[in-house]
């Protein structure tokens, strides 16, 4: 699947070359000659990365970034100007720019710069998706070792946590007593296993409401899963 980019460029024919090329690397190109066209079509359409002119008319470039950023941190944004004074890159970058060019460019530089962008976008985003856990109505980050059932956070305790997330990686196998036991509370725990089948029941009710099936199923003479 191609990256779409957006350009955000008054001056039409440095947007044509720039949209040429892009388009003959491979990438989905749109292109806006005003702020308020650009931010419209960020709000509307799927983009991956803008190449956002300061001095465009109706919205600048530095407006634009503004409002963007308060819609989405994932965009990547590559601005560019004519100006080179340090300010206007203090500034870029301050408002949440990723990058920055200055005119004249070389067209080699910027697609080099898009291309070192985009990777670390899809580092990030790779990152951060094996960050999370998501069953059902749960999601787990464990980042931050929060649990959130739809959208209230829900408290457990850290050997709840722990049990639970290790349920959740090991979703749709039957896990042993002594299993889930070793993995969660150790291999020098030397209490009752029964303090498995406690947990259990303290993940049930912080976790599953009357009207759903078990979230934490009972497998006969074995243990417990969970069914994705």
């Amino acid at each position: 699947m191609s990256h779409s980019i957006l350009i955000v460029e008054d001056d039409e024919k440095i947007a044509r070359v720039i949209q040429l090329e892009l388009e003959y690397e491979g990438y989905e190109v749109s292109v806006a000659h005003t702020g308020r066209d650009g931010l419209s079509m960020i709000e509307d359409k799927e983009i991956d990365l803008v190449i956002l002119d300061v001095m465009i008319p109706e919205l600048n470039g530095m407006e634009v970034l503004r409002r963007v950023r308060h819609i989405s941190n994932e965009i990547v944004i590559i601005m560019l100007t004519a100006r080179s004074s340090v300010y206007d890159k203090v500034s870029g970058l301050d408002l949440g720019a990723n990058d920055y060019m200055t005119k004249p460019f070389e067209i080699e530089e910027l697609l080099a710069r898009i291309r070192t962008n985009l990777r670390f976008k899809l580092k990030d985003t790779s990152e951060l998706a094996s960050n999370v856990h998501v069953i059902h109505s749960i999601t787990i980050h464990t980042n931050t070792r929060e649990v959130y059932k739809n959208e209230t956070m829900v408290e457990l305790t850290p050997r709840e946590y722990e049990l639970l997330l290790y349920l959740v990686k090991n979703k749709n196998r039957a896990l042993e007593r002594e299993q889930i036991l070793n993995e969660v509370w150790g291999f020098d725990y030397y209490g009752d296993t029964n303090v498995v089948d406690v947990y259990i029941r303290y993940l049930r009710k912080k976790l599953t409401d009357s009207k759903e099936d078990p979230f934490i199923q009972t497998v006969r003479g074995v243990g417990y899963m969970i069914k994705d």
